[in-house]
């Protein structure tokens, strides 16, 4: 919304340098559409350099960093310019050298302002023995995988309000959930337009700061996308939201923070004690002789010794150990008797 507020802005400054050259009384009005052509040239030079800066959306800070800082002054630049141009520049008493420079300014502040605004995330300025960069204040933001926002559970997360950090949707997940959602395979589709409506369900929520990550970083070249996610995360100096055990170690393989929902979901489970009973519906026998396996109400599987005799009944089991890992809990018992 800034940038769309900063070109309108601009095209009506250009209008307005357009308008004050036609009132000038050195302007000749003849012909008749001069005066036309002034103010529509003006307006065209300024659709130009939009939509320039709309289609080179990749502005890289090392080929500028040179003129970087000075750049924030644009005034100040165009001043300076207009020094070291002097020797090749119209007479001073005429229209044109009274006019260019302003042209240039606008021009200039224009540039100056829009690429600071779209690189503000990876400030970096270098010149030697001092360096300026970003500094992160606050929480660090979340960054999301295919995997948690096709899951969903996010979303009732983030509802709680127990989350205040910003969530990042990287542009590349997002084209990866509409492949999926495109895909010819119906599991698969029905998984991706699951992920794109949890998506539209953060975005439509106003106390959630979601932000689309657009931008193409260097490095991103050539990878895959959990490497990607895992080198933005590093560039953004934030945290990965995953279910994915094996970015899970990619993740902290490269030293980047990952916060897991299965581990988040089984540290809010119900803690069950060998020696304490708990009641479960037996569902279907187990793999060993005698085992029957139930499923508590958040899905945590029971596996009852002496339990298969009683699928379809519920009944009492004495816990005898818990197994926890990061793909979920498991609780073994015995068979006490009917519920």
């Amino acid at each position: 919304m800034a940038l769309v507020i900063l070109r309108c802005l601009f095209v009506l400054v250009a209008a307005g340098i357009g308008v004050q050259i036609i009132s000038s009384d050195e302007l000749s009005r003849d012909p008749a559409y001069l005066p036309w052509l002034v103010v529509g040239g003006l307006l065209l030079l300024a659709g130009v350099v939009i939509v320039i800066d709309c289609v080179v959306r990749q502005k890289q800070l090392d080929t500028i960093t040179s003129v970087y800082f000075g750049l924030l002054i644009g005034l100040l630049l165009t001043y300076v310019l207009k020094i070291a141009l002097s020797p090749v520049l119209p007479a001073a008493d005429t229209l044109q050298a009274q006019w260019l420079p302003m042209i240039l300014g606008m021009v200039l502040c224009y540039t100056c302002t829009s690429v600071l605004m779209q690189t503000k995330d990876d400030f970096r300025f270098i010149i030697p023995y001092v360096e300026f960069a970003k500094e992160i204040k606050g929480l660090k933001p979340y960054v999301l995988d295919t995997s948690v926002v096709i899951d969903g559970r996010i979303a009732d997360v983030v509802e709680t309000r127990v989350i205040d950090s910003q969530l990042i949707m990287p542009q590349f997940v997002v084209v990866e959930l509409q492949a999926i959602a495109d895909s010819s395979d119906r599991l698969r589709r029905g998984r991706g337009r699951r992920g794109l409506d949890i998506l539209n369900r953060l975005r439509s929520d106003p106390k959630v700061d979601l932000v689309i990550y657009d931008r193409e970083l260097p490095q991103f070249a050539g990878q895959a996308v959990d490497l990607k996610l895992v080198l933005l995360a590093k560039h953004l100096d934030g945290k990965i939201v995953t279910n994915d055990y094996n970015l899970n170690k990619v993740a902290k393989l490269h030293e980047v923070d990952v916060i897991n929902l299965n581990d988040l979901s089984n540290a809010l489970k119900p803690v069950f004690l060998p020696g304490e009973t708990l009641q479960v519906r037996v569902i279907k026998p187990g793999e060993e002789a005698g085992q029957g396996v139930g499923y508590l109400e958040d899905g945590t599987m029971v596996v009852i010794e002496g339990g298969r005799k009683h699928v379809n009944l519920n009944v009492i089991a004495n816990v005898t150990s818990v197994l926890q890992t990061s793909a979920g809990r498991m609780i073994f018992g015995k068979y006490e008797g009917p519920a």
